[in-house]
């Protein structure tokens, strides 16, 4: 049987739970007790040993089974319990639920991947950012996953150009697919892979991130960066990870706690409560903001702006004449384009950039200039050269 510690409270009279532990499929090594007095007197006997602390019983246990409830532990109790045991490799289950640790496979290169607590987070933003300071000396490939991602594989050594992108986008391809916009954006040589589905810890059903992994071995690279999807994670084992969190994202609700346990730095984009972060694991904690920067000259004329966020405008050197942040929403993004009248489209290369707005463009004769966000941040730059220095190990 399977070594287990069972989590209890003192809301539950002993004999009873000494009945329920008694009963499980496991080899049941120790308890630990979450809290409540109310059914205790003198010292219970569980039948089993209690532990002071949860971790103690790590390092033997292969799976923790929660035989506690309300009102010790609530659902935010829960979860954030459920991200200590998840990050320690740890199986958590009780009444009704049945939670997996995610597994990664080794790799052999020095890499590191940015995760992010959701979608439109920034995280895509900061890998570039990573991703083009590692490279001043540095033999740096990125390997993107991405819901959008191609059936195999697929390397972008040649940095991708608005022609080729409406190329791509007419032979039924999702052109703006996250290692498309960093191979545009950034130059560096980019792999990208695809994923399907997403669990709360970040695990995915599917995807072909391993055999992307495979082909960056075949490189030599200095360094990887595995760019994540969303809140799901590159099923890679990595010497670091980079947690990105977005505006109004709460970086421990759910199990994000589980992908703060598991990174090494905390980027909040927008603000955050950074002490909180600290108090769960004491790792640095960096802000940072997103600019939108045309990654070519506007060249005077009327600008209208095409983006999937709130990222700000006033500071463009343009005649800003419109701005869309429907990329997302191909119905809006029409009925915004039917009242543009522009010289200029500055277009992020995300969602429908290419099929819905670049094709407009291309109708009207209008320039499209591709935009970034910019990743500002006074501390960004040093705290990843001092992760990457260090090659923490998670």
């Amino acid at each position: 049987m399977k070594p287990a510690i069972v989590v209890i409270d003192g809301e539950h009279y002993p004999p009873v739970v000494r009945d329920a532990i008694a009963g499980l499929p496991y080899d049941v090594i120790g308890a630990w007790l979450a809290g409540g007095t109310e059914k205790l007197r003198g010292d219970p006997d569980y039948g089993v040993p209690l532990i002071e602390a949860l971790e103690d019983g790590f390092t033997d246990a292969e799976v923790v089974v929660d035989l506690s409830d309300e009102p010790v532990l609530g659902p935010r109790e829960r979860l954030l319990l459920a991200s200590r045991i998840l990050a320690a490799g740890l199986r958590y289950e009780g009444a009704d639920f049945r939670f997996e640790p995610p597994q990664y496979a080794p790799f052999p290169l020095p890499s590191l991947a940015v995760i992010g607590t959701g979608k439109r987070v920034g995280k895509t933003a900061v890998t570039g950012h990573v991703a083009r300071l590692l490279a001043k000396g540095r033999d740096v490939v990125v390997v993107a996953m991405g819901r959008g991602g191609p059936a195999e594989p697929e390397v972008a050594v040649v940095q991708p150009t608005l022609e080729s992108l409406l190329e791509l986008s007419r032979e039924g391809r999702h052109a703006a697919s996250d290692h498309l916009e960093t191979a545009a954006l950034t130059g560096v040589v980019t792999i990208g892979c695809r994923r399907a589905g997403g669990g709360l810890a970040g695990a995915v059903t599917m995807s072909n991130v391993l055999q992307g992994a495979a082909l960056a071995v075949e490189r030599e690279p200095d360094f990887v960066v595995f760019d994540g999807s969303g809140a799901a994670i590159p099923p890679v084992e990595v010497d670091a990870r980079i947690l990105v969190s977005g505006r109004g994202h709460d970086p421990l609700a759910y199990l994000n706690a589980y992908r703060v346990l598991i990174s090494d730095l905390v980027v909040l984009v927008g603000g955050g409560d950074a002490s909180a972060v600290r108090a769960l694991k004491r790792i640095p904690v960096v802000d940072a903001e997103l600019r939108l920067r045309p990654i070519a000259p506007l060249q005077g004329g009327r600008v209208a702006v095409f983006t999937t966020g709130p990222a700000p405008t006033d500071h463009l050197d343009a005649d800003v004449v419109s701005v869309s942040r429907n990329l997302a929403d191909r119905s809006k993004l029409r009925e915004d384009l039917a009242r543009t009248d522009a010289d200029v489209y500055l277009v992020e290369i995300k969602a429908a950039a290419i099929d819905v707005v670049a094709e407009a463009a291309m109708e009207r004769g209008v320039q499209v200039v591709f935009a970034e966000n910019e990743v500002v941040s006074a501390e960004l730059d040093d705290a990843v050269e001092r992760l990457v220095a260090t090659g923490a190990r998670v």
